[in-house]
């Protein structure tokens, strides 16, 4: 933590400071106000991603402007696609090419908003896509890993494309989409399989994973079974759980809906995190990767919105039983939150 607040925390807001500069120089008046509203609300994204590069300080400088602009195209995208009137999946998947080409270190840059009204951001996607590239191509095991961040960019791009067309339509596609993947994940439900591909931690920790000159076939294998689908299954979980009086009354998705009652979801997100913590303890440096478990079920459990909820707050007693680590990571994090409020 004494990394994370002495050189990571202010790189972060650094690299953001530079992305912002640039984006409010976006000729179009929407794509900079998304631009800018993405780097405004979202940037705990960056800030918590960028936690990653706190076990490899000695590559910081590539790990954190990686992260940053990886991360903010996703809060960029994710802006755009909420706030748009198409409802065209042509369209969402064409911007979310953009992530896939952001990792691939040699590849082509596409026509981002080929399918958008609005289409004149100054280069603003280009450039973060080109300083993505830039940085995996300076990752001394990119090439070890490269497959597997591909498959998860891909997963990604996926639910982004589905959650974000007509409603009617949405649920089906998804199921859909679940249906070749359920023989490789049986201990899943289709929501939780879903809600694991919405989380960007298991890139970021492949992109950790690739600073060792040694990485091995068998630990990049291990990773894999350990983040996708535990550890970001249980990353999106808790964001829904948090959020469903606000999507209830939105009419939003929210993974959390498709429970078979409160007690099954108190159930399997409990079982998540026994899952998660078991299999990151095969890890290199399990003791980092079970400060990530513990800070999400903290950052999660204590937001103001869990005291509006009375389930949601049997939850939060529940998964904080047996830990006293995210009992303290809790007791920090509330103080922080009534400081700043």
């Amino acid at each position: 933590m004494h990394r994370v607040y002495r050189y990571v925390l202010p790189e972060v807001n650094r690299s953001l400071q530079e992305w912002r500069e640039i984006a409010e120089n976006i000729p179009d008046g929407e794509l900079r106000k998304q631009a800018l509203n993405s780097m405004t609300s979202k940037k705990f994204h960056c800030q918590g991603g960028a936690v990653y590069a706190a076990a490899h300080l000695p590559m910081r400088q590539v790990l954190i402007p990686l992260i940053v602009a990886f991360q903010t195209i996703s809060d960029y995208l994710d802006n755009l696609c909420d706030r748009s009137t198409s409802l065209d999946p042509e369209d969402f998947r064409r911007l979310h090419q953009s992530m896939l080409d952001a990792v691939d270190p040699g590849g082509p840059l596409h026509d981002y908003y080929a399918f958008h009204s609005e289409k004149e951001d100054g280069g603003y996607l280009n450039r973060l896509v080109l300083t993505c590239q830039a940085a995996v191509r300076q990752l001394p095991s990119y090439s070890l890993v490269a497959d597997e961040v591909r498959d998860l960019v891909g997963l990604y791009c996926d639910l982004q494309v589905y959650k974000h067309i007509r409603h009617d339509l949405r649920e089906n596609e998804l199921l859909n989409w679940w249906k070749p993947h359920e023989a490789r994940y049986p201990a899943l439900g289709w929501n939780e399989f879903a809600a694991a591909t919405g989380s960007t931690l298991g890139m970021f920790m492949l992109f950790l994973a690739a600073c060792d000159p040694q990485l091995t076939r068998e630990e990049i294998a291990r990773i894999r079974e350990a983040y996708f689908p535990y550890v970001c299954g249980l990353h999106i979980l808790l964001d829904y759980l948090i959020d469903q009086d606000e999507d209830r009354q939105g009419g939003d998705l929210n993974f959390c809906f498709y429970y078979d009652g409160f007690d099954t979801a108190v159930q399997r997100i409990a079982e998540i995190v026994l899952q998660a913590r078991q299999r990151v303890s095969h890890l290199k440096a399990p003791a980092f990767h079970r400060m990530i478990i513990e800070g999400l079920l903290a950052l999660y459990l204590s937001d103001p919105k869990v005291s509006k909820q009375l389930e949601v707050k049997r939850v939060s007693r529940l998964l904080m039983k047996n830990s006293p680590i995210t009992r303290l990571f809790f007791w920090v994090n509330s103080v922080w939150i009534r400081r700043r409020s």
